[in-house]
């Protein structure tokens, strides 16, 4: 499946313009992720697009359906397991560094998302991790967001938490204009 066969099957399924913001952010994290372990970046942008491709037509049988769909689309399994691996209670272990990564930006980009929101500037550039940590801890911010996952995510991939919030931050503040935080 190339990239724009990607987009159009999110475009498809998700009408909803959060959702396709929140897509494109988990796109964004992934290629940046992807950039630095020197893996595939398109592969791993196509998996961060269409890990909730699914979620508004079948949020009951989220991501179990979506797996299917792409099955049949003939995606790589190791995409479609990551795809399946960034929902805890799927109980699919995440055995990729692929997979790992989904896990890790997917809580994450949607929270820094929310913070770039209520920022004065409404962007991510110079943001305080002691500020970002600060608004993690107010369980009213956000509250859609799993704190736990954030946290878990980082140590499953295997790099501090601090760092991967800034560089998560970075990669997202980087495409800006595609994700709505126009400067």
């Amino acid at each position: 499946m190339t990239y724009d066969e990607a987009r159009s099957l999110l475009e498809t399924y998700t009408k909803s313009e959060s959702l396709l913001r929140h897509a494109i952010c988990v796109e964004t994290a992934m290629r940046c992720y992807a950039k630095k372990f020197g893996e595939d970046e398109e592969k791993w942008a196509i998996v961060g697009l269409l890990h909730d491709f699914d979620y508004e037509k079948y949020p009951d049988e989220h991501p179990y359906r979506g797996a299917e769909i792409l099955k049949e689309k003939g995606l790589d399994e190791d995409m479609i397991e990551a795809i399946l691996g960034h929902a805890n209670y799927t109980g699919v272990e995440r055995k990729t560094l692929m997979a790992k990564t989904l896990f890790a930006v997917d809580e994450l980009s949607g929270f820094l998302y929310a913070y770039a929101l209520v920022r004065p500037t409404k962007n991510l550039k110079d943001i305080k991790l002691k500020s970002v940590k600060k608004k993690l801890k107010d369980k009213a911010f956000a509250k859609g967001v799993n704190r736990e996952d954030i946290e878990l995510g980082a140590k499953e991939l295997g790099v501090d938490l601090g760092e991967h919030i800034l560089f998560v931050a970075e990669c997202l503040q980087n495409n800006a204009k595609a994700i709505g935080l126009e400067e």
